[in-house]
């Protein structure tokens, strides 16, 4: 396992407690997600995998050493973008890279090719108040990947798109993915989402947040997206994974 959560527990100011006794293991070049109820804890689980959180009480381990801050091994891509608003999408992509002290023309020649592969080419000089929410989130995957962390960490990251759009950014996602070998962690609202993207689904109880049950779903992903959303397989999941959270709504 390439990435470790152990006994997880964080309490917030005014007594307001998040996690309790989190463990998961999070299997390396797979995505999993984390699912369960508003409120739950999920976010705060990602960004203490991130190190941008200290948990009150366990830790986290990536490839058998303790988490004790942010690392070049880690990226975070934020559900409301994070952009440098005065940057270009050039220099927002190539932003992780210039921090690393990287020369600008390799910074940029990497930057450029992560751009396209997002489907992005032509808008390198644009500003996000220039770019559709769909845009500038295609621009933090970029720089996600043009920095070459190993692991991913996506706090709902389509949760502010439309549902074709989402649709559409869940098919690139998983084509970028065989592409380039990460790990993910990835967290949702959408059960269907989940269920869709995942290799492995950690279901967490209402706050505080505890590991329900894991799911791995059985989806052939060799198959059409149209055809993966009618497969009996990915419609039981769905299913089973309501009647495990519907106690909790």
């Amino acid at each position: 396992m390439i990435v470790e959560a152990r006994s997880i527990a964080k309490t917030y100011p005014g007594g307001v407690e998040a996690l309790r006794d989190v463990s998961i293991a999070f299997p390396e070049g797979q995505l999993s997600t984390l699912l369960g109820p508003s409120g739950c804890g999920k976010t705060t689980l990602l960004k203490i995998i991130a190190g941008l959180v200290p948990p009150d009480a366990g830790e986290v381990r990536v490839k058998g050493r303790k988490v004790q801050g942010p690392g070049p091994e880690r990226a975070f891509v934020f559900q409301d973008f994070a952009l440098l608003p005065w940057a270009s999408v050039l220099r927002n992509v190539a932003f992780g890279l210039e921090l690393r002290g990287l020369p600008r023309a390799e910074r940029e020649a990497i930057a450029r090719r992560y751009i396209a592969e997002v489907g992005l080419e032509g808008f390198e000089e644009r500003h996000p108040n220039e770019l559709s929410g769909g845009m500038k989130q295609r621009v933090g995957l970029a720089r996600a990947l043009a920095v070459d962390a190993g692991i991913i960490l996506m706090d709902e990251p389509f949760s502010s798109v439309d549902e074709q759009t989402r649709r559409k950014f869940q098919e690139d996602l998983l084509a970028l993915l065989r592409h380039h070998s990460k790990t993910v962690i990835f967290v949702t609202h959408s059960i269907e989402e989940a269920a869709y993207l995942s290799d492995q689904i950690v279901l967490l109880s209402a706050r505080p947040g505890t590991v329900s049950r894991i799911v791995r779903p059985a989806v052939d992903r060799s198959r059409s997206p149209d055809e993966i959303r009618r497969e009996r397989n990915y419609l039981d999941t769905v299913d089973d994974i309501w009647a495990t959270l519907r106690q909790y709504v």
